[in-house]
């Protein structure tokens, strides 16, 4: 299967300190990172920058029970490695600002413990996503005490507030989030259902968007949705056409009440493709457990047994994600990232949807995208330099580390560079 879109071929120069070209000389050439992300959520890392505390889902940190010796010892070790698994499969990360769990109290945000983990990811070279700006669920319950005028007004501070912030480290936001189910959201009353019904859904989708693009003129900025019927359509047709800055459109695929077709995903991603815009899988869930009741409107009402997922279950779950990475990865170059929701089973809903079990140990789902992406859709070689030391690559897109005689250098495939000079 062709997989242009997702390569690139440059003409590469690579000089020594003294800026001389390395002549007629063996290199190696290793893919480090992709251009494509493959992501996950990324909570885990908020315990693991800011100490021995726990992230309780919902974007707030809750201290555990004091530890010391070899507790404390066993804790950080359990943290350190599902850490470096984490790292050793995705480049890019979604962290939580649900705003209710980020600032409990008004003016007092989670910003210190967040801004730790995102410059850990980004030091890893990991992309790193917010999500979300704005959402109706999860909103900080202070906001009920005001008339929706300063309601409105404080939400566009927060968002003015952080993607402020944060530029520079995290530059990608789901920036508002479920909008297709407002203004009528009826399951209880909150502060952003009150001011949607107001402006209405693309009033309010513009406004905090301009937002974020003021604050960040050069930022990501994604509309969220987990009802991709005709709905969402119609809402970014509206929201594109009032001139609001949607940069990427997020599609939730959370599978817990069926595995998507072949047929149901080609369908869905007919209707988005026609925008035009990347498109990312923001919140891919399959579990490896029974279904949940498709009758159930409502996956918050769901919640799996601690002993949900079996062996098979567990290959089933293995070989369905590599069926939907392969089709999206290979077929479809407007995809442009997929997040994997989430890292550990027992996360939302008590869910085995994770790539690693509770205890830590790698599943059959983590060891199929682990050779999908650092094997099969991943490019090393070696070459020779010219007598002017120039190589030519052709690979999948990313960054690349290029090497001789234990000296190193680094350059971009893709991204429209066709010609880079590389200093070892």
């Amino acid at each position: 299967m062709s997989l242009n879109h997702r390569k690139d071929s440059a003409k590469i120069q690579i000089l020594s300190a003294d800026g001389k070209p390395v002549a007629n000389t063996k290199v190696h050439i290793n893919q480090i990172n992709h251009e494509f992300l493959f992501g996950c959520g990324a909570f885990e890392t908020l315990p693991y920058t800011n100490g021995p505390e726990v992230h309780n889902g919902n974007g707030s940190l809750n201290k555990v029970k004091p530890m010391e010796g070899e507790e404390l010892a066993a804790y950080h070790a359990r943290l350190e490695d599902r850490m470096q698994k984490w790292l050793g499969l995705f480049n890019y990360g979604t962290l939580p600002f649900y705003w209710g769990g980020y600032e409990p109290e008004e003016g007092s945000p989670h910003t210190q413990q967040l801004m730790a983990a995102a410059k850990f990811l980004k030091s890893k070279d990991v992309t790193v996503k917010g999500h979300p700006l704005c959402w109706h669920t999860g909103c900080a319950p202070w906001l009920m005490n005001y008339d929706n005028k300063t309601i409105l007004e404080k939400q566009l501070a927060r968002i003015h507030r952080d993607v402020g912030n944060f530029k520079g480290v995290i530059d990608m936001w789901d920036v508002i989030n479920e909008v297709v189910i407002m203004p009528i959201y009826n399951k209880y009353d909150n502060a952003i259902t009150r001011i949607c019904k107001e402006l209405g859904r693309v009033g309010l989708v513009k406004k905090v968007f301009n937002a974020a693009q003021e604050t960040n003129p050069d930022g990501i900025f994604l509309i969220n949705d987990f009802n991709l019927s005709s709905n969402y359509e119609i809402l970014i047709d509206g929201c594109l056409n009032a001139g609001v800055p949607i940069k990427t459109i997020g599609l939730q695929s959370h599978q817990h009440q069926g595995v998507w077709s072949l047929e149901k995903t080609e369908e869905i991603l007919s209707r988005f493709e026609h925008f035009g815009l990347p498109i990312h899988f923001t919140e891919n869930t399959i579990v490896a457990g029974p279904l949940v009741d498709p009758s159930l409107d409502d996956l918050q009402d769901a919640h799996y047994e601690d002993d949900a997922a079996t062996p098979e279950f567990e290959q089933k779950q293995a070989e369905s994600l590599e069926r939907m990475y392969r089709n999206l990865f290979e077929n479809h170059p407007l995809v442009t990232a997929i997040t994997n929701w989430d890292f550990g089973d027992g996360a939302w809903l008590n869910a085995p949807s994770g790539v690693i079990r509770k205890d830590g140990s790698l599943k059959p789902s983590y060891n199929t995208l682990h050779h999908l992406i650092k094997e099969e859709w991943h490019t090393e070689l070696d070459a020779t330099t010219d007598a002017q030391g120039y190589i030519t690559v052709e690979g999948f897109k990313g960054k690349y580390e290029v090497s001789t005689d234990g000296k190193k250098g680094t350059f971009i495939l893709g991204k429209g560079a066709k010609d880079s000079t590389v200093m070892l």
